[in-house]
């Protein structure tokens, strides 16, 4: 095998499952609704148990407890439907309070330093991107374009990191990771961004490029940021759920690091990203 073809050894896998998922996904992401509500909550459910999975890697056994963390999650989705993101995260609160004392109670010190806060950003996470799709009037539109702007992200940080090389981004913690990958993920995460924008909601190309710019930031962040917790538990990767990824968390940490940024965005401009005055 040559260098090349070395160096995208995994694309083959990577497509096939992004092929067979990307259709559900996105079926679910334009009906809206309990669908959406449903995908969402499982992959918040998924998140959780593969959190606590790597977070509890060389600690004691805490497998019995990972049900109230994962129903933390999965109930902090469904609470937060219709437009009442509040209630959901008001839910998810309570319920890792619950599940970390039971924790603490059974000597599980780290178990419930580690899970609590992480289940915490995940659950929010998954909230926030459900609120956004149901925010109107264009939270259909807001909830592609942070999903187009996360496979943006991967996309270009993946293709200019193997072709391109060079100096690595965080080599004792990421060592694929390149500033020449990162350039590549902003760069095409501002163009599709930008672009999907003006030819969908005919808005503003440079206020959502602008913070499409800062998503695909905060997804790389957010990537190595995982990566960073996943090397000091010594597991490589989260998972075996996706062929050619990892497991969810390998996936979906941009997505969540994503997602909160523009809801914060949204929350502090008081409307969706793509209205400016």
């Amino acid at each position: 095998m040559n260098g090349i073809a070395r160096r995208f050894s995994d694309l083959g896998p990577r497509v096939v499952t992004a092929a067979i998922l990307a259709p559900i996904a996105l079926g679910c992401l334009y009906a809206g609704g309990f669908l959406m509500s449903l995908m969402v909550c499982v992959l918040a459910t998924l998140l959780a148990r593969e959190w606590r999975a790597v977070t509890a890697h060389a600690g004691a056994n805490v497998q019995g407890q990972d049900g109230t963390y994962m129903m933390a999650a999965a109930l902090g989705v469904l609470l937060g439907r219709e437009g009442v993101p509040g209630v959901g995260l008001a839910a998810l609160v309570v319920l890792l309070a619950v599940a970390a004392s039971l924790d603490l109670m059974h000597g599980r010190r780290r178990a419930a330093l580690w899970g609590a806060p992480g289940v915490l950003l995940i659950g929010t996470g998954c909230i926030a991107f459900q609120w956004l799709r149901e925010t109107d009037p264009f939270g259909p539109a807001a909830a592609f374009w942070i999903v187009l702007v996360v496979v943006a992200t991967d996309v270009g940080g993946y293709f200019a990191g193997r072709l391109i090389g060079g100096p690595k981004l965080w080599p004792r913690v990421s060592p694929k990771k390149t500033w020449a990958g990162l350039a590549g993920a902003v760069a095409l995460a501002v163009t599709a961004g930008g672009l999907f924008s003006r030819w969908t909601t005919g808005t503003f190309f440079i206020e959502v490029a602008s913070v499409s710019a800062a998503a695909a930031i905060l997804a790389q962040l957010g990537d190595m940021g995982e990566s960073a917790v996943k090397r000091h538990f010594g597991v490589k990767d989260s998972g075996s759920l996706l062929p050619g990824h990892g497991g969810a968390m390998d996936r979906f940490d941009g997505l969540i690091a994503a997602t909160l940024v523009v809801a914060v965005v949204t929350l502090w401009r008081g409307q969706t990203v793509f209205i400016w005055s």
